[in-house]
């Protein structure tokens, strides 16, 4: 029988069956899909585009980020679910359940998987030429989201870090409808909200 500890802000338990899931048995894959995306972002993809003219992938990053906003609507529905029935901390130990551990776990899984289709943000930024775009701050942001979000799930699955994937999941919801519009010309004009979108994300970032 799986032993729980409790925790006064956690709730900490043991999940195997998350070593069945895809990319998670080993940290091996994760490792190689961010040290790719690095050694892509900011060596491979900049030599490559130098003396490239920038390509146009208006079609693909509205595809892109289409998919992208109804994954965090998504992820949005699926934690208010869980918050709305449990609480913001849950008083009880919700993990001792098969069905409760698994709602919250496969929150978790998808959440992670979001974080990796999410560093084709910088590739685009890259292919595009958008080179003020890739700062410190937005290539390290997207790095270690997709290791911090695959080693919590791994090792410490709390129940408490729902609420920040809800908070991430609105802020997502917002920036790729921005981003999705700001991708249309005949729009751009419309869009004197971006402003607001950078404050939240700074806000976002402080905060989580």
């Amino acid at each position: 029988m799986a032993s729980y500890y409790r925790s006064p802000l956690s709730i900490f338990f043991s999940v195997d069956f998350v070593d069945e899931w895809f990319l998670m048995k080993s940290p091996v894959p994760v490792i190689t899909i961010t040290a790719t995306y690095l050694y892509f972002v900011l060596k491979v993809g900049p030599d490559y585009m130098k003396t490239r003219k920038p390509y146009n992938l208006n079609s693909i990053i509205i595809i892109y980020n289409i998919f992208q906003v109804f994954v965090s609507v998504y992820l949005f529905y699926l934690c208010m679910q869980l918050m709305l029935a449990n609480g913001l901390v849950s008083k009880t130990c919700l993990l001792e359940h098969e069905d409760t551990r698994r709602d919250i776990t496969n929150v978790m899984y998808y959440y992670f998987l979001a974080k990796v289709s999410e560093l084709l943000d910088t590739v685009f930024f890259v292919l595009r030429k958008k080179t003020s775009q890739v700062t410190f701050l937005h290539v390290y942001h997207h790095a270690m989201m997709a290791i911090v979000s695959w080693s919590i799930l791994k090792y410490e699955p709390t129940y408490m870090t729902i609420y920040i994937r809800n908070v991430n999941s609105f802020v997502h919801m917002i920036m790729y409808t921005y981003y999705c519009l700001s991708a249309l010309p005949v729009l751009k004009k419309y869009l004197w909200w971006k402003k607001y979108i950078t404050k939240l994300q700074l806000v976002r970032f402080f905060f989580f």
